[in-house]
């Protein structure tokens, strides 16, 4: 008896206690269930971050979105366009998905490896898990949502004399106002060019109606607003960024104004320029022989140029050759100095291709696009890099490869005017050369002395770095690319 008894007291325990462990196995199963559900909400959104585009670039200007909230993107498809201090880059999409957030808005500055958009990679994230990755809003302490939300979305009503009920809107508004023109997906895209011009005359480019593809706006959309915005008719005062003439001619006024990301670019990197003792060195080139050659050697480049390659040759690529041609012989104006920051030390660091660079005026300032590898090209080819520079440049497309990596630097001022300047040295080089205006003088004749000739000269300036470049050095370099300018027909000596 004792025994059967003891036999269903155990048999009773057992049961009670695989129902518990049954019950503790439901629960865990259901908590990890719930947590690998939240997981994979969390992971559904990415965050892309924006990449470093440049040496020292920190944050940049988002120019134009390309995509918004909703919008279905693949994977490298573009995102948007963004300008730095040197040039302006398309950036890619890493994911295939829907885009569910911009963090900024066009002409604002993101920060380098910050997120700028998110983009849900399923492309079905719920509403929760987007709220669950994104920061709440900032609220006032003791502030609550109302009850009544048609109070925050209709205007205040108030009673008329005759006991109607009448929005104050309604009242404060005129009875006939035109709709809002309806503006397409892309009204706020624009070339750089069109951006630079809005800035400068103080445009907003959102307020714009663009005629161009899809809303583009463009400078004549620009010059059309500004013109109605001056007109007589218009009650509102235009604004400026320039300050206009005052009547009273005795008053002085002063505006501040913003530099530009370029300008910004330009007053560090001639701040850090100004550490550099510069001497001056300037020199007359006879021009004569090589006009009569580049004359002639047009009509051949005419006449086997095929559709988008060079159909005519410019002074700018012999005198680049020419200074290539001299950085064989005098290495050290090739190279650049370099500090140790430990021991403060300095040493010349020599390298081996000739990357000059060329200093180019654009719509968006003053930017200097690198030619590579000049030694191994030919004056055609130089041509032919230094034409695609110049249109990439005229429309804002420099990348950050075409800006970089320069060894020394060629100004070609007198395309605009002038005869004499004396350049500043850029950074990590060790000297840079000015070219004047081509003018035509009475000179002596060469062989008969007696005799006035009519000869096309041009001024050659020079700056070194006087803490490597002796005068001398520098005067021997110089007297190398004048004599090859002279006499172009030598290039032909050197070529490999």
């Amino acid at each position: 008896m004792f025994l059967q008894r003891s036999s269903r007291a155990l048999q009773r325990q057992w049961r009670l206690y695989r129902g518990l462990n049954r019950t503790t196995e439901i629960q865990v199963r259901s908590a990890l269930i719930r947590g690998f559900q939240s997981t994979r909400n969390l992971q559904v959104v990415k965050p892309v971050l924006l990449a470093d585009i440049g040496e020292g670039i920190v944050e940049c200007e988002i120019i134009q979105w390309f995509v918004e909230p909703g919008a279905r993107v693949e994977e490298f498809s573009p995102l948007c366009e963004v300008q730095s201090d040197k040039a302006s880059v398309e950036i890619t999409s890493r994911f295939s998905g829907v885009v569910k957030k911009l963090h900024y808005e066009a002409g604002e500055m993101a920060k380098v490896g910050k997120p700028f958009v998110d983009i849900d990679i399923q492309g079905g994230a719920s509403q929760e898990a987007l709220d669950a990755l994104t920061e709440p809003e900032p609220t006032t302490e003791g502030a609550s949502e109302p009850l009544n939300r048609e109070s925050l979305s209709k205007p205040p009503q108030t009673q008329s004399a005759t006991g109607e009920t009448v929005d104050s809107a309604a009242q404060a508004q005129p009875e006939s106002q035109p709709p809002p023109v309806k503006k397409g997906k892309c009204a706020s895209l624009a070339t750089p060019a069109v951006r630079h011009l809005s800035k400068e005359l103080n445009v907003d480019i959102l307020e714009i109606e663009g005629t161009g593809k899809d809303g583009r706006v463009l400078k004549e959309d620009i010059y059309r607003f500004v013109e109605k915005r001056n007109s007589p008719t218009q009650s509102a005062q235009p604004t400026s960024p320039f300050p206009s003439i005052p009547l009273d001619t005795d008053k002085q006024t002063e505006t501040t104004v913003q530099l530009t990301n370029t300008q910004l670019q330009m007053f560090k990197t001639m701040t850090r320029s100004l550490t550099i003792p510069h001497f001056l060195y300037a020199d007359e080139v006879d021009f004569s022989q090589l006009h009569d050659l580049r004359r002639r050697l047009n009509k051949v480049v005419l006449q086997s140029a095929k559709e988008g390659e060079v159909t005519k040759l410019t002074y700018l690529p012999f005198i680049i050759k020419a200074v290539s041609i001299a950085l064989n012989q005098y290495p050290i104006l090739n190279a650049r100095v370099d500090v140790n920051g430990e021991t403060s030390k300095p040493t010349l660091v020599h390298r081996s291709q000739h990357n000059i660079g060329v200093a180019m005026d654009t719509p968006l300032g003053l930017l200097v696009p690198v030619i590579k590898n000049v030694g191994a090209r030919s004056v055609l080819s130089i041509a032919a890099e230094l034409s695609r520079l110049q249109s990439q440049a005229a429309a804002g497309k420099l990348s950050p490869q075409d800006l970089s990596g320069g060894t020394i630097t060629v100004s070609n001022i007198g395309n605009i005017g002038g005869t004499y300047v004396s350049p500043v040295i850029v950074e990590k080089e060790v000297a840079i050369l000015g070219i004047g205006r081509v003018r035509t003088v009475p000179a002596f004749d060469n062989d008969n002395h007696d005799k006035v000739v009519k000869k096309q000269v041009c001024n050659f300036s020079w700056s070194a770095d006087h803490r490597v470049v002796d005068g001398a050095t520098m005067a021997r370099a110089a007297e190398v690319v004048r004599k090859i300018v002279e006499e172009p027909d030598a290039i032909i000596l050197h070529l490999r």
